[in-house]
């Protein structure tokens, strides 16, 4: 208490013209009209640059949660796209929907699942991915996963209750089908284990004249993706030395170096078509 009455002692001048300062100011506020709209002009702006902050700061709290729910919504809308349905035709049929859940269900091909991935490798000659699920979740081995963009990543090559193991395309042993977009050639994509993110092409007859910037994207020739998804852009295409095909470079779609999700597709009619494969290549 002494100390606090000595301070005010020795600065008595400055406190008391501080004080009568501000009750001058609330007098001129008070009672004028113009410095009433300048004060009120400038504490909202005060006031709003302080809002705005602390409106940022929330944000980035809830960013993880805003982008978990958006990790959903982007699954759903997955599991709405037209390809994965294999609608029978029904043009010269009249048919009344009476059924209180979704009709389209007998005809779902294709379904949607998310993951994290909370294990990534770019630089190994043979490079995986882990996801947050897995069998107790329906994940099984030889389903195609994709980013949120619908770029692909890569196979699942083996799960656990919980945990899946994903091939990537930067592994020497992936084998992906792809297609040239604009012409239709398929040929099949292989990483040669030098830089992340660029991918060859090979099988491609020097007969397709691919240019800079041509999308490849998944031939649908298996029953791990369906066609039309986006493998890479075309870099450069040059003749392969005594073969009569191509040597496509490309950059993939996804991004390996960034990715935090990825879509697993299950494709219902896998089942069947692997078990004729298999009983045909028995048969040989």
């Amino acid at each position: 208490m002494r100390n606090i009455f000595l301070f005010i002692r020795r600065y008595f001048n400055v406190l008391l013209f501080v004080v009568l300062q501000v009750i001058c100011l609330l007098l001129i506020v008070r009672y004028s009209k113009y410095h009433q709209a300048i004060f009120g002009n400038t504490a909202n702006q005060i006031t709003g640059k302080i809002n705005a902050g602390y409106n940022n700061i929330e944000y980035y709290f809830h960013l993880r949660q805003t982008n978990d729910s958006l990790v959903k919504a982007n699954e759903m809308l997955y599991n709405k796209l037209r390809y994965s349905f294999n609608l029978p035709d029904s043009v010269n049929r009249e048919m009344l929907d009476s059924m209180k859940v979704d009709s389209l269900y007998p005809f779902r091909q294709y379904r949607f699942s998310s993951a994290k991935i909370i294990a990534n490798d770019v630089t190994l000659p043979n490079n995986f991915l882990v996801l947050s699920k897995g069998s107790n979740d329906g994940f099984k081995p030889g389903m195609g996963v994709i980013t949120a963009q619908g770029a692909v990543i890569g196979i699942i090559t083996d799960v656990s209750n919980n945990y899946a193991v994903v091939m990537s395309l930067l592994h020497k042993d992936s084998k992906i089908s792809g297609k040239l977009l604009k012409s239709g050639e398929t040929g099949t994509l292989l990483w040669d284990g030098k830089e992340p993110n660029i991918l060859v092409m090979n099988g491609v007859s020097k007969g397709a004249k691919p240019i800079a910037g041509d999308s490849i994207i998944t031939s649908g020739f298996s029953t791990t993706f369906p066609k039309g998804l986006l493998l890479g852009r075309v870099i450069s295409a040059k003749p392969d030395e005594g073969t009569s095909y191509l040597k496509i470079t490309l950059r993939s779609a996804a991004n390996f170096n960034t990715i935090e999700y990825g879509y697993v597709i299950d494709n219902f009619d896998a089942p069947g078509v692997n078990k004729l494969l298999e009983k045909a290549i028995k048969q040989q």
